[in-house]
């Protein structure tokens, strides 16, 4: 077992909401009739639609913990090209991909066509064959146990409906479909059958490999403000009111006004200088901070720099954000 941790906490790589957050503040600090606005909101939307829908099973997978290794949104490079898995399992007996899948309305696996539909009530659309998918992350995870000297191992793939509304039909073969596909509640059991099946294997050592696998996986930057074209002269900066949004909050005598409503606070720089690092640099100086949140001291920049516990970098003379900080 990894040190320090519980059996039961055996989540070692748990699934953050940096990108969404990344979406907010960049939704945040743009004009409203800038160009990419209406994409953006549309784009942030879907996303955040995803990540709720990952929360959903993460909830059900949850209670595998105890008895098995989990990695969440999981990031590794396979010759080259990065490989991105919703979750991954690994018990003593197997490893189990499970992705996850937020389609809404009703959902139809053709097994002679190798064909996957959705229809949301509007219109039916073709998509991306989930099982082809997952079968083809099955394929680049043992590739890349191979690239790393490590033995391989069984690997299941599992694809969770997210949405317990959604209708799932199949035209064809159904046996192989329910095997792999159902609502997200049921598949830890899916999972345990399976496992439960393979009692004879010789063991894994799950929480050796998934040690390894975390400090194989790649922090993904995703960074809306290039994949979007948004230059940084796009992004406003300011102070945003806690209580009416309006960006302009002014520094007088140890606090900060709104012009606006005349609310006061004490930490609204804390979410200003959180935008900074998602948007613009994960570090900042004097110089940067004093005109993203537009205060006219050096000293009040390093005092506020302090009171969140950012780390000091001296070889740049730039401050970056840790993990005693405080941003909330």
């Amino acid at each position: 077992m990894i040190a320090g941790k519980k059996e039961n906490e055996m989540i070692i790589k748990k699934r953050n909401k940096t990108e969404l957050e990344q979406f907010e503040a960049l939704l945040s600090r743009l004009r409203p009739d800038h160009p990419k606005i209406r994409e953006l909101e549309s784009d942030f939307a879907r996303r955040k639609k995803g990540y709720i829908g990952e929360k959903q099973v993460d909830y059900f997978l949850d209670e595998l913990a105890a008895e098995m290794t989990i990695l969440q949104d999981l990031n590794l490079s396979v010759d080259g090209k990065n490989m991105q898995i919703d979750n991954l399992l690994i018990s003593r007996q197997a490893a189990y991909i499970v992705e996850v899948k937020n389609y809404s309305g009703t959902i139809l696996f053709d097994t002679e066509l190798q064909q996957f539909t959705r229809d949301d009530g509007s219109r039916e659309k073709g998509f991306r064959h989930p099982i082809q998918q997952a079968e083809l992350q099955k394929q680049r995870l043992q590739a890349w146990l191979q690239e790393m000297n490590l033995p391989p191992i069984p690997i299941y793939c599992f694809i969770a409906v997210s949405d317990p509304s959604t209708i799932i039909k199949v035209e064809g073969e159904r046996e192989h479909i329910a095997r792999v596909v159902s609502h997200a509640a049921y598949i830890p059991g899916k999972i345990k059958s399976q496992a439960d099946a393979m009692t004879g294997n010789a063991p894994i050592q799950h929480q050796k490999l998934g040690a390894t696998i975390l400090r194989a996986c790649k922090q993904a930057r995703h960074l809306p403000v290039l994949r979007y074209g948004i230059q940084t002269q796009d992004i406003l900066p300011g102070v945003h009111c806690p209580a009416c949004r309006y960006l302009g909050m002014e520094r007088i005598y140890g606090t900060w006004l709104c012009p606006k409503c005349n609310r006061k606070s004490k930490v609204a720089h804390k979410r200003a200088l959180l935008d900074y690092f998602l948007l613009v640099n994960p570090t900042i100086n004097n110089a940067d901070c004093m005109q993203f949140l537009g205060i006219s001291s050096a000293t009040i920049a390093n005092r506020l720099f302090k009171s969140m516990n950012l780390t000091y970098i001296k070889e740049n003379r730039r401050w970056t954000l840790s993990k005693r900080s405080v941003v909330k």
